[in-house]
């Protein structure tokens, strides 16, 4: 009998969480979730469809984590309603991880910086970024609010099992280039919708010599390729990260050598320009050289794709002694309150403050044009968050740029879009 190939890390994990030894691209499995997330804005439905099930209880309230974080602190009575039906439910159901305004942040960073994301297992959130905790070796992925209300009830969902692209990245990075320019590069290449509902798999020196957040970062943004999720193999940097956050047990996954991918795109940073999506479209992405000089009117450093310390350090070595530039107005949002406490003993916020930047309470506000930060008709933002079409900060008529944290900061510095690298050896 003719041996079956071996698997990749995502179908390895897919095949423990319903119970078989080997599963293939697409197959339909039954699979036990291990953690399940939802915010203030997806929750309520959730909650609200649970209950219709007409059962007592979640299938288990120590896997279950609430998080508000979109629109906090609530900016209206119908904000404010959400967030106390996620109280409420939280309550109700003895859920110990219920993450409320002022002890937490936004939820992404909240999972794994909390420690509720662990190599090996199956995590699905009730939002579209979850696709984040790949970075720890985990298969992380979306799921609507109906769906979350049945993983409630019965602690299980079905999955088609996805192929994987494999995406393997060699060089070293220079100086104000960042892991953000490269999932950039790479969404450029592969396009808006050249992953759907695959499992893009981050493999390569590069990747091993990379640091937790600027994987967290790639693995982030895999969903604006369509895919159902980003992931890296777990290393030792992961072990030790999860493991000072965490005492639960863990199983490590690897892919066999002899995995199938569907294909395999190599990309090599050593001469990676720091990189722009431009409007309208994440995958309109262009060096910074080609779109330097479009004057802007708000810079946003935050969101659960850079909002991280590392993020804020890398900013703040721009801003340092520095101004942002007069008619321009710039937000920063750290991405939890531990990332904000950090920053404010480490003094990084005061350089923001000093450089006439606003520093906002850890949210997704400004990122999604929530509640915060929102832009007006013909206004140009550049941002540091995932998204850039019509109409998600704010006016349709409004026009986004996405790039790294260092490409934002000098951006704000010059009140025009900069290449960083303008900036190195000064203050």
């Amino acid at each position: 009998m003719k041996p079956m190939a071996g698997m990749t890390i995502s179908e390895k994990i897919l095949a423990a969480a319903s119970g078989k030894d080997y599963v293939r691209p697409g197959e339909i499995v039954d699979a036990r979730v291990d953690m399940a997330m939802v915010n203030e804005i997806t929750g309520p439905l959730a909650i609200q469809t649970f209950k219709r099930i007409g059962l007592k209880n979640v299938w288990d309230n120590q896997r279950i984590v609430l998080v508000l974080d979109h629109q906090v602190p609530a900016d209206s009575v119908k904000s404010a309603e959400l967030h106390k039906i996620m109280r409420e439910f939280a309550k109700e159901q003895n859920i110990p991880f219920l993450y409320d305004v002022g002890d937490g942040g936004i939820c992404h960073q909240i999972m794994v910086e909390r420690g509720h994301v662990r190599p090996g297992e199956l995590i699905v959130g009730a939002d579209s970024h979850t696709c984040t905790y790949g970075a720890l070796g985990a298969f992380a992925t979306g799921i609507g609010s109906t769906e979350m209300a049945a993983v409630f009830a019965t602690g299980k969902l079905w999955l088609k099992v996805p192929s994987t692209i494999r995406i393997n990245v060699t060089g070293r990075f220079s100086d104000f280039v960042t892991p953000k320019d490269l999932i950039l590069d790479v969404i450029g290449r592969v396009g808006a919708d050249g992953a759907i509902y695959k499992a893009v798999e981050f493999t390569g020196p590069t990747i091993s010599e990379m640091d937790i957040s600027g994987r967290l970062t790639l693995c982030n943004m895999t969903v604006e390729m369509g895919a159902k999720t980003g992931i890296i193999e777990p290393d030792e940097k992961v072990i030790q990260y999860v493991r000072e956050r965490t005492n639960r047990p863990f199983k490590i996954f690897r892919s066999d050598e002899d995995a199938n991918y569907e294909r395999t795109l190599e990309f090599n940073v050593d001469n990676l320009e720091p990189m722009v999506a431009c409007p309208h479209s994440v995958d309109n992405v262009k060096p910074v050289k080609e779109v330097e000089g479009v004057e802007i009117n708000q810079a946003f450093l935050g969101s659960c794709t850079n909002g991280r310390l590392e993020d804020l350090e890398l900013a703040a070595r721009i801003l340092r002694g520095r101004r942002v530039k007069k008619g321009v107005r710039m937000l920063v949002t750290p991405a939890s309150s531990e990332v904000y406490l950090k920053a404010l003993e480490m003094g990084i916020l005061e350089v923001f403050v000093r450089a006439g930047a606003c520093i906002c309470n850890p949210t997704c506000g400004a990122c999604f044009g929530g509640h915060m930060g929102l832009l007006a008709a013909g206004e140009i933002c550049i941002s540091s968050s995932n998204r850039n079409f019509v109409g998600r900060m704010g006016s349709p008529e409004a026009q986004i740029y996405l790039a790294s944290p260092a490409t934002v900061a000098a951006s704000a510095v010059e009140g025009k879009i900069t290449d960083p690298r303008r900036f190195l050896g000064g203050a």
